[in-house]
Parts: structure tokens; sequence; C-alpha cells
């Protein structure tokens, strides 16, 4: 019988081989992307922005790649100065739309896991790329579930907290309209690419949203998930902490949406505003 689901095999005899350096789960003291020198297969670099395929291609059929985002081993998204966050996400999204318009996938996914609930396994800062040649990209997502409460807009660039959250809590989305988009494009089939400085706007309210979140949270081992998607050709990111996964999604996929949502975009809001935004 068909389901509705996209499925992939998971390798796990090349899955017992990944190193794993995240506190609670470290199996090696020695991190794999701070040693530059004996990385395989680089793809591209900008600096200490480095692209390179995954030595460790678990799923199949797939091929996976790594962007590792700076040299500094325990740094995180709230560290970068402002120009490299928005070198990162440049290099990222170039990147993922060179794959997405490559003609070789039918869905490519662009995300990043940081700490030990958000299903990562390496703490040195990175996102990952991987392209599927038979997912279906429309069984990724809900449209509605980037709509929310306006947080802040500039340049087609649209921060919100979700009304139609995916696990529950504190989830936001960063959404591009028309107007982060050069008209000439607009028109493509293509996966569009944003003008750089809409580009610089999504780079610096990730960094926003992400020391927030970690400051208010405020806790040991805080974790949480960057994904990005082409809804229309269109980018839209979506970030969110991570805890425990409520059962009632895993057993019965019943999605949680909290009291709270109202409250936690008056304080993000309140947090960009009292930081000159």
């Amino acid at each position: 019988m068909d389901m509705d689901i996209n499925i992939v095999d998971f390798n796990t005899t090349i899955g017992v081989k990944k190193p794993r350096t995240i506190n609670g789960i470290q199996n090696t003291k020695d991190c794999p992307f701070c040693n530059v020198k004996a990385l395989e297969n680089i793809i591209d670099t900008d600096g200490s922005i480095i692209l390179l395929k995954n030595k460790y291609n678990v799923m199949e059929p797939s091929n996976q790649l790594v962007l590792i985002e700076t040299e500094h081993c325990h740094w995180d998204i709230p560290d970068y100065p402002r120009e490299h966050m928005r070198r990162v996400i440049q290099f990222g999204v170039k990147h993922w739309l060179k794959m997405l318009n490559s003609g070789l996938y039918r869905s490519v996914i662009f995300f990043k896991n940081y700490g030990p609930m958000s299903g990562g396994t390496i703490q040195h800062p990175h996102m990952q790329l991987v392209g599927y040649p038979d997912l279906d990209p429309e069984l990724m997502y809900h449209t509605e579930e980037f709509s929310g409460i306006t947080i802040y807009n500039k340049l087609g660039v649209e921060l919100n907290t979700s009304t139609t959250p995916r696990i529950g809590f504190s989830e936001y989305n960063i959404v591009l309209s028309d107007d982060a988009y050069n008209v000439a494009d607009k028109q493509s089939q293509h996966a569009l690419t944003p003008r750089p400085e809409s580009i610089d706007v999504l780079a610096d309210l990730i960094k926003e949203t992400v020391t927030f979140m970690k400051d208010f949270f405020n806790r040991p081992n805080f974790s949480y998930n960057i994904f990005f998607y082409n809804v229309e050709g269109k980018l839209r990111t979506k970030i969110l902490p991570r805890f425990a996964t409520p059962p009632m999604y895993v057993g019965y996929n019943i999605h949680l949406r909290p009291t709270s949502i109202p409250d936690f975009a008056q304080r993000l809001h309140g947090y960009l505003k009292n930081n000159g935004w």
C-alpha cells in the first residue's frame, strides 16, 4: 500500500562509525572538523567556511554535504561577528540553490543541528546539505506552518512566531516574499536567488533569534535546529529550540499549539527593539 510519506534507508553499518563529540554522546575527543589539513573532498571555501562531501553518507540514496561554519570549535551563532554570519548564510544559500537548480535531485534539504537534543553528533559548528533523487518536496512541510504573528519585516524578509508549529514551543519562521527578489527573476521555474541585502537581513535575524532563544531558555546543553525550505521557488526558514519531542507528536502526529505564542512574539520583538532593530 502506498503511503504519503518520504522514507530513505539509513545505513547503520556506516552510522556506527561516525565520530561523536557532543557532550552526553561523545565517543572521541578528536574533532574531525578542526583538523582542516586532513579534510577530503572539499568542494568550496570562503576563508574558514568550508563545504565538503560528508564522509559518512548514511542516507541512501542521497548526496550528503557538510558546511563547516568556522574554525572555532566551541563557537556558536551568537558568537559570530555579524559579517561572518552573513558570509555563512550567503555561502550556504548559494550552494543550496545550486543543488536545487542542478536537475540532479528531486529534493534538497539545508539544515543545522546544535546540541544533544538536535539530532546532531558533532559539536563543531556546521550545517548540512543533502540532495535526494526521489523524495517529494511537497511532503516536507505544510504552508500554514510558516504563518504566524509578525515580529519584524524589512526588505521582503518577515520574522514571525509560528501559530501552526510543527512540534510546539517557541517556533520562529523567517519568510522571504516577492520583495526579497529581483523583478526579472520572479517568473522563473527555478528556486530563486534572493537579493544579497535580503539574505543579509535573513542572516541577521537568524543570529538575533538564536541569541534570544539561548539567553531566554538559559539551560545546560541548550539545543536547536534551523531548517531551510524551498516553497514555490522562495526561501523559508524555521528556527526552533529542541527539547524532548512530545509523545503526542511522535506517536499520533498531533501538533501542540502553546498558549504562550503571543508572549514569545512580544518577547522577541522587545529583544530586537532593545538591540536597535
